[in-house]
């Protein structure tokens, strides 16, 4: 709403790209721009994927998704677990949640969100290098961040409050899925899905 004709603004297709690109007209409505100059954003082998079950308050949920775009996150797929209390989530308003982050953050990838799908289904066809189930076991000796690697591809399941059920852990490690712990302390799914989203940036900045 500030700016006017001539005026130079940066823009981003969500894909990778920045645009520069000057205003040729405005008004309340609308405004048109041409574009003067584009600059391919810098891409990386490692992809972050975190799958998590929609939280019972969607501000929680709201709020992981927000801080998961800024730490940088590629996927965010929504799963219906047999404890997952919420099992309405509006995904128009998560993507544009998204957007504001992606922005604030200043980053040219939009991170697809998918779902809600079942997570029995999601197991079957969930594709990465790596794949990861944290799980609130005392019995744990692994740590999500000890078992990641640099440079791969990641998956990681989060479950609601509750966690997992025996069965549904089950079936992961059937899948494939390694279980992994995300330290000594309970965490909220929110926190959880955060917590393992840094673990995973960190391993690739080391």
């Amino acid at each position: 709403m500030r700016r006017r004709a001539g005026d130079y603004i940066h823009i981003t297709d969500g894909q990778g790209t920045l645009y520069e690109a000057r205003i040729t007209s405005e008004d309340q409505t609308k405004c048109s721009f041409e574009i003067v100059n584009e600059h391919l954003g810098s891409t990386s082998s490692h992809n972050i994927h975190v799958a998590i079950s929609p939280t019972s308050h969607p501000d929680r949920l709201e709020w992981f998704v927000e801080k998961a775009v800024e730490l940088g996150i590629n996927q965010i797929t929504l799963i219906q677990c047999e404890r997952t209390e919420k099992r309405q989530v509006k995904p128009e308003r998560l993507h544009k949640i998204a957007i504001g982050a992606m922005k604030q953050s200043q980053r040219l990838t939009l991170p697809r969100i998918e779902g809600p799908l079942a997570f029995n289904a999601f197991i079957k066809t969930c594709q990465a290098d790596l794949k990861f189930i944290a799980f609130v076991d005392s019995d744990n000796p692994k740590h999500l961040f000890a078992e990641a690697r640099r440079g791969l591809s990641h998956v990681v399941c989060i479950g609601p409050e509750g966690d997992f059920t025996d069965h549904e852990l089950k079936h992961a490690l059937d899948a494939g899925f390694v279980k992994v712990s995300l330290g000594p302390h309970r965490l909220r799914t929110e926190t959880a899905g955060l917590a393992a989203c840094h673990m995973l940036n960190l391993v690739n900045l080391s």
